[in-house]
């Protein structure tokens, strides 16, 4: 059996909070279970005790407690839990609202630093939430921002779920169709807007944007902006408009109301990438929201009051969502605007160094980055404080976790996590008293039944297939907007396997019990019949020095399909036939014959999604000759005029 990058420390196993679970499970329900394998299994074998568990372990704040903790657990979907719970998000997230402890800590690239404490926050929440309610906004509104990852974006949000109001934003690099195509289908009453953004060096304007959007949006009534990149924005052209400081100083805090509602009411608004039609308007409830990411934040990451969490993320990516949820375990936030390697590359563990981060969390991409770069955080950072590392976004390749331990920190958990927009949190997660092993996502999730279906739907150990929920969880979407049969979200899910979530990642359950994930199932190469999943080739390209970025997909050819890899290099690199080669063989050598590419071709740029994602069908589209719907949802839209000529490659 292959040996793990890292234990945990037999003191860390006793102080974690998955510990104290596992005491709680003995003791309440009589159950003798020892370690975690025994406890995942417990908490989907009895769902009701398990999530009735988290909740008191957890202390959700509400003013009414359940009828039931989940009734139709048969359908799936529609299963509906804690009926009868009538509580608020922002409540638990503010339940430490006196403290005088740092809530938010902001950084960004140019370096301003700012704190706000949980009593200051709290402060301004009500000040917020105290002109929205005057301005008429009620639960069922919908509230949404165009803004950085600020502050203020936080408080904007807690005020609004404060009143029952439904939040959603996007990050200010959208363009105005981009933002149409997600704002213009759920009609928003208010809009949070910063007058621009920061990134690379460079400042964005956002305000002509915006003023474009609002002229587009009937249903909007009030617009607050937010001055982020000049004192005093020119707000000539607006109609109802007002300043950020306008709403914080027109009233004394005071004590915040929470609105009760009920434990599925939606709370948050997400959206598809939209690479491949309209983006999908995605409903989350309140209580599913809160209980999920408590179970994540508490459990799976084991934080504590004393603990700094970080995730580089923007507000268009549900990372945000998952992150701000941090404050309910009463920790620190570190928020962070603009480019993460800009103005130096080291600028994020500046930072961690600075503010004796704890919790750094990044994107797969990132660190494969970084390591390119030939960053070592463990000589030139003090990252004494660090005891784990998150990655999402993408499959983390084993590289990476080589790289990870060999240069940022030997004792740290590294914990590759998996889920999604579609749940706004994880299938599969950390596990802080479980060792890491190369390559693997450490554990499923408590209370997931997940497992990986072969193409018959039968379940399968050490092969690889489909990724798959079999069992209702608490943050399953309400539904999607404007879908009231609910048609296009069983059509989104529970399709190919009838009453299970499919969820479109080809992955595989290792003999540790731990994940492996090969990329989306639909951008699964099928040369000759055999499944090969894109994270696979990845792996090996990102070990060849001269190659930035890459991207692989599958091109129909003579009655069957090849492999095509695309690939960015360094500046001043050629792909000539020696360097060809040496990516053939290292893909050969590394994984089969079958994965190494028919054709290899160079490009200056690889199209992505505003959060980082790789866009093999847009790429497969276009070599096809085939139209790519919403390129407003890609970072680099231009980019796809790469492709746009190769349909013929010979």
């Amino acid at each position: 059996m292959t040996e793990p990058l890292w234990r945990p420390s037999a003191g860390a196993i006793e102080k974690a909070n998955m510990t104290a679970l596992l005491r709680v499970v003995r003791d309440r329900w009589k159950v003798d279970i020892e370690g975690y394998p025994a406890l995942y299994e417990w908490s989907i074998e009895n769902p009701a005790a398990f999530w009735q568990t988290v909740w008191q372990f957890a202390g959700v704040i509400a003013s009414r407690t359940w009828d039931d903790v989940v009734v139709d657990f048969d359908r799936m979907p529609g299963a509906r839990w804690f009926p009868g719970a009538r509580l608020n998000y922002a409540e638990n997230l503010l339940r430490f609202r006196d403290d005088r402890r740092a809530a938010l800590v902001f950084w960004n690239e140019r370096g301003f630093q700012r704190a706000v404490t949980y009593a200051e926050l709290n402060a301004q929440v009500s000040q917020v939430a105290a002109a929205l309610r005057a301005w008429g906004v009620q639960a069922g509104d919908r509230v949404a921002a165009f803004v950085p990852n600020l502050p203020e974006t936080v408080v904007a949000m807690l005020a609004a779920a404060s009143l029952g109001a439904t939040w959603s934003s996007c990050s200010p690099d959208f363009g105005v169709q981009g933002i149409l195509d997600r704002f213009g289908q759920i009609e928003p009453k208010i809009l949070f807007a910063a007058d621009g953004y920061i990134y690379d060096g460079r400042e964005f304007d956002s305000l002509e944007r915006v003023r474009a959007v609002a002229k587009q949006l009937p249903t909007l009534e009030r617009i607050v902006i937010i001055p982020y990149v000049r004192e005093s924005p020119d707000l000539t052209g607006f109609d109802r408009a007002r300043l950020w400081s306008d709403l914080v100083g027109a009233s004394s805090p005071g004590e915040t109301a929470f609105a009760q509602l009920p434990f599925d009411h939606p709370l948050y608004i997400l959206y598809s990438s939209g690479t491949t039609g309209p983006p999908k308007c995605i409903v989350h409830a309140a209580g599913g929201i809160l209980l999920q990411h408590l179970k994540e934040h508490l459990l799976h990451c084991d934080l504590k009051r004393d603990d700094r969490l970080f995730f580089f993320t923007t507000c268009g990516w549900m990372m945000w969502n998952w992150l701000v949820s941090g404050l309910a375990a009463g920790c620190e936030l570190m928020l962070y605007d603009g480019s993460p390697v800009s103005p130096r590359p080291e600028i994020l563990f500046d930072m961690a160094q600075s503010e004796r981060m704890t919790v750094f969390g990044t994107s797969a991409r990132y660190l494969s980055s970084i390591a390119k770069l030939g960053l070592e955080p463990r000589v030139t950072h003090d990252l004494s404080s660090l005891r784990a590392i998150l990655s999402t976004g993408s499959p983390l390749s084993g590289e990476s976790f080589d790289y990870v331990y060999e240069n940022i920190k030997q004792d740290v958990c590294l914990a590759s996590i998996s889920g999604g927009t579609d749940l706004c949190s994880c299938f599969a997660l950390g596990n802080p008293i479980a060792p890491v092993y190369r390559g693997e996502l450490q554990t499923r999730g408590l209370g997931m039944r997940v497992l990986v279906y072969d193409e018959a739907g039968r379940p399968i150990v050490g092969e690889k297939g489909e990724l798959v929920c079999t069992a209702p969880f608490p943050s399953m979407p309400v539904g999607f907007w404007r879908d009231p049969e609910g048609s296009a979200y069983r059509r989104a899910y529970f399709e190919r396997f009838p009453g299970v979530w499919h969820h479109g990642d080809f992955a595989e359950l290792t003999e540790h019990d731990g994940l492996v994930i090969y990329g989306r199932s639909d951008a699964v190469l099928n040369p000759g019949g055999v499944r090969i999943g894109t994270a696979e080739i990845y792996r090996q390209v990102e070990q060849i020095g001269e190659v930035l970025e890459s991207v692989v997909v599958a091109q129909d050819w003579q009655n069957d399909v090849r492999v095509v890899l695309f690939v960015k290099l360094r500046p001043n690199v050629a792909l000539d036939e020696l360097l060809v080669k040496r990516i053939k063989d290292q893909i050969r050598r590394n994984a089969t014959p079958r994965h190494v590419p028919a054709k290899i071709v160079a490009v200056a740029d690889i199209p992505r999604t505003k959060s980082g994602k790789i866009v093999e069908l847009a790429v497969r589209d276009m070599i096809h000759g085939r139209p790519v719907k919403n390129q407003e949802a890609l970072a680099n839209p231009e980019s796809l005029a790469l492709f746009r000529n190769l349909s013929e490659l010979a």
